[in-house]
């Protein structure tokens, strides 16, 4: 009778052990789909910032090429109205405008050669952004498929295991069970532990040599003095399996 209570505790801990591996997985399925949602946010939201400051810059650009041009034209008809000033004076402030000009679309030259080199190193940056994006964007939409009908199957599993601990524990007697659970509620699994060459299989303590000298007799299901978890020697119960 005690062992026959001791498997059906063991079977029924093995049912448990099942249960919340199974539900683990029904909490991180979902949970591995948020980050990677989240991920995909922020690559969202800096694909519009780098969006926004390649607006500018080439808001930028537009504007020196438009005063670069802008001056060039300038150039030319301070070129056109020097042919025409025969008076020495006129001419040499023409030609100080001239160079004022000339210098000014040099350094509007310089400004643009380096925006542009700005702007390339931006685009590079968005493109491989957007290649991040597409490569994320197809990973979430594949994990959703897999993990409907993952998560169909692990609901399955689920329940045919609840029904199964229904029928295991309308098996145990009340007050065994009772402690089962209680014990369950406050310890992490192992409940049911082996006691082995007189160390509790669950804390890993030794037992007093009085409690194992009850638990060899084979009498009573015992509590380990320690982490309080339901123990059963392991010989015996090994024999009587081998048996």
């Amino acid at each position: 009778m005690y062992l026959e209570q001791i498997k059906k505790l063991v079977l029924l801990q093995d049912i448990d052990n099942k249960l919340i591996s199974y539900k683990e997985k029904l909490d991180i399925l979902p949970k591995e789909l948020n980050e990677l949602k989240e991920n995909l946010s922020n690559l969202d939201n800096k694909k519009l910032e780098l969006e926004d400051k390649l607006n500018i810059l080439n808001d930028q650009k537009k504007r020196l090429e438009f005063e670069i041009e802008d001056n060039d034209s300038k150039i030319k008809k301070v070129k056109n109205k020097l042919m025409m000033i025969s008076n020495s004076k006129e001419y040499q402030a023409m030609m100080r405008e001239l160079d004022n000009f000339e210098r000014l679309n040099r350094t509007k030259q310089e400004e643009l050669t380096s925006l542009l080199e700005d702007i390339n190193l931006h685009q590079k940056d968005y493109d491989e952004l957007l290649g991040e994006i597409e490569e994320l964007d197809n990973k979430i939409k594949e994990l959703e498929n897999q993990s409907e009908s993952e998560l169909k199957d692990i609901e399955k599993k689920i329940e045919e295991l609840e029904k199964e601990r229904e029928a295991s524990c309308a098996s145990i007697p009340a007050p065994i069970l009772a402690r089962y659970n209680f014990i369950r509620e406050r310890l992490s699994q192992p409940v049911v532990v082996a006691v082995s060459n007189g160390v509790c299989m669950g804390c890993y303590i030794s037992i007093p040599p009085q409690t194992f000298v009850e638990l060899q007799k084979g009498e009573q299901i015992l509590n380990c003095p320690n982490c309080q978890r339901l123990i059963y020697w392991e010989e015996f119960y090994n024999k009587t399996e081998a048996e």
